[in-house]
Order: structure tokens, then sequence, then C-alpha cells
């Protein structure tokens, strides 16, 4: 019998229409069947052309959603200059019952969403309900997504105050962000300016980092934070003031300390013992928590699945033969 394969363009892939509720559940629901051990997710193994960038293969099957397959995803700080996108890359699914190929799709909107995503569900967990400020060092596509997956989860967010080196771009993402999300934006000189009174901290700057900035005197009590750019950004004093940290996958956590990255950083738990309740997540109301979140191949391939199934449902995308 004839196979075919379908192919979704970052068009394609944005115009299935996917909520960003939709996809906060997805990746929750990736947590949970981790907690669970229905999950195959190696840590993911990477080749790295220059310091700062990478290419990293990231498989992964998560059973009760059906998806299997694989992400080949590069970050380029460089290509700014070049008027090229930071980062790029395809998800490749396969039929887990046959192993053949049942789709390639651009990655960009499906790596930005989710990724805010991971924030959210670490954030139902361990941030404040009532968090009304946001402290963002960065103001790219994840200071952008972040802010979209948060408001879903911490509706009295209402103040980002944002740290960037080019006032441009600071001055940019408080116009769109302001407009879209009807919340106020502070462009702040320093990093220090941003964080210091924030109730929750995200942090997604370039990678790696000459220095990390944040310093303990920085947080405050009761602060949820979310590292998204590995260890760039905070020190590890900064990481070790914290009453809880979690991770949302502990084996990549220690393949990359055997890369000679997170130097002098604590252990973490496991976020998806949290999002299932096998753990507790916030007990006190001063209890400051740090997630790690690493960026997964199972929140691809569920989110990913989802597109697939919804643009085969509508006839987007093209069909080739395979």
């Amino acid at each position: 019998m004839p196979r075919e394969l379908l192919y979704l363009s970052r068009q394609d892939v944005e115009s299935v229409g996917l909520g960003m509720g939709e996809i906060i559940d997805l990746v929750g629901f990736a947590l949970s069947e981790r907690a669970y051990g229905r999950v195959e997710m190696p840590p993911k193994p990477g080749v790295h052309p220059y310091p700062g960038a990478l290419l990293h293969a990231m498989p992964a099957y998560v059973e009760r959603s059906h998806a299997c397959g694989i992400k080949w995803v590069s970050a380029f700080p460089s290509n700014k200059a070049r008027g090229l996108p930071n980062i790029a890359g395809l998800i490749v699914l396969n039929d887990p019952e046959t192993g053949l190929p049942e789709a390639i799709m651009d990655a960009t909107w499906i790596t930005a969403a989710r990724t805010g995503a991971s924030t959210a569900v670490a954030a139902r967990v361990f941030a404040r309900e009532d968090s009304e400020v946001m402290g963002l060092l960065g103001a790219g596509v994840q200071g952008r997504t972040n802010l979209a997956a948060l408001k879903h989860v911490l509706p009295c967010l209402g103040v980002v105050r944002n740290y960037g080196p080019h006032r441009q771009t600071l001055d940019r993402y408080k116009e769109e962000m302001e407009r879209e999300h009807k919340i106020r934006v502070e462009p702040t000189a320093t990093p220090e300016a941003a964080v210091r009174g924030a109730d929750v901290v995200i942090t997604a700057v370039p990678w790696p980092s000459p220095s990390p900035s944040i310093k303990p005197e920085w947080l405050e009590p009761g602060v949820f934070a979310c590292a998204l750019d590995f260890d760039a950004s905070f020190t590890p004093a900064a990481v070790s003031s914290f009453d809880r940290r979690v991770c949302d996958d502990t084996a990549t956590l220690e393949y990359y300390r055997g890369k000679g990255y997170f130097v002098g950083w604590p252990d973490a738990e496991e976020l998806s013992a949290v999002v299932v309740g096998k753990r507790l997540g916030r007990q006190l109301r001063g209890e400051r928590a740090l997630s790690v979140n690493l960026g997964l191949g199972m929140y691809d391939v569920v989110v990913a699945q989802r597109v697939f199934e919804r643009a085969r449902a509508r006839g987007i995308g093209r069909v080739l033969p395979l």
C-alpha cells in the first residue's frame, strides 16, 4: 500500500489554531505521564559548532498520546546579525506501531509555545495565585510566549518589569505586550531592577552567559522563578537560596552537569512528581521556588501530534509520497 507523509510549514502549523490553554494541558499531561513511567525520553545529544551555538536531537515517545518522534533543533544566537532566526528546527513524527514517518513539520512555533506552557505548568504548583509582578530577563520570543502562558494561570499579573541590553527591543516588547495582554510593561536599566520586588521571575537570556547576574538578595520571599536559559542568569548562591528547586527532567540536568554546566548548583526534585501530587507544591506563602525548565522532547511530540491530527482533519499541509 502506498504510504504518504504530511509536510507542515510554519504557516501551516500556526494556522491549525492550537490555543495556549490547550498547549499548557498537553505539556502538563506529558509531565504526568513521565511521573508514571509512561514516557521514553533519553537525554538529548547534540553538537556545538562554536560556543553558544548548538544542534540537539530530542527523541521522545509518550505512549498514551500515541506521540512518537524526534525534534532536530538549532540555536544560533549570532543569526540575528544575519537577519536569520536564532531558533529553527524540524519535528518528525513516526507511527509507534510501524515506525514509519507520518509527518514532518516546522518546529519554530511549537518550540516557542510549549516552552511558555512548561513555565505555566510549573507556576500552577509553585507560584502564588495572587502574583502581580513579573520580572523578565530577555525580550525575545520566550518573553512573549511565557507572558501569554502565565496569563492563563496567574490572572492577577498586571506588571512586567523587563530587562534587556537593547532599548529598541525593550520598547517594541512593551508596545506589543501592552496591546496584546492589556498589561503594564516597565523596561528596566538593570537585571536587578527587573528582579527585585517581583512575584515571578523568568530568565530567557542568550546562553551561555559570560557571568550570571542574579544574586540571592534580589529574590523576594515567596517568589517563583523559572530558568529557561540553563545557568546563564542565576548564580549558584542564588540557586542555593531557594527553599525548593525542581527540574522538568533531572536526568537531563545531570547529563549537562557532566558537560560542565550548572557548576555549583545544588540538586533538584522532579517537577513531574509535584504535578501529579507525589510531592507537595508550594506549602508556605514565603517559600521561594525555582523551576529549571530544560526543554524536553516529550513536550514537542505531544503538541506536534495534536497539530498533526488537527491538520490532517482540516486538510492543512502538503501530502508527499513516502
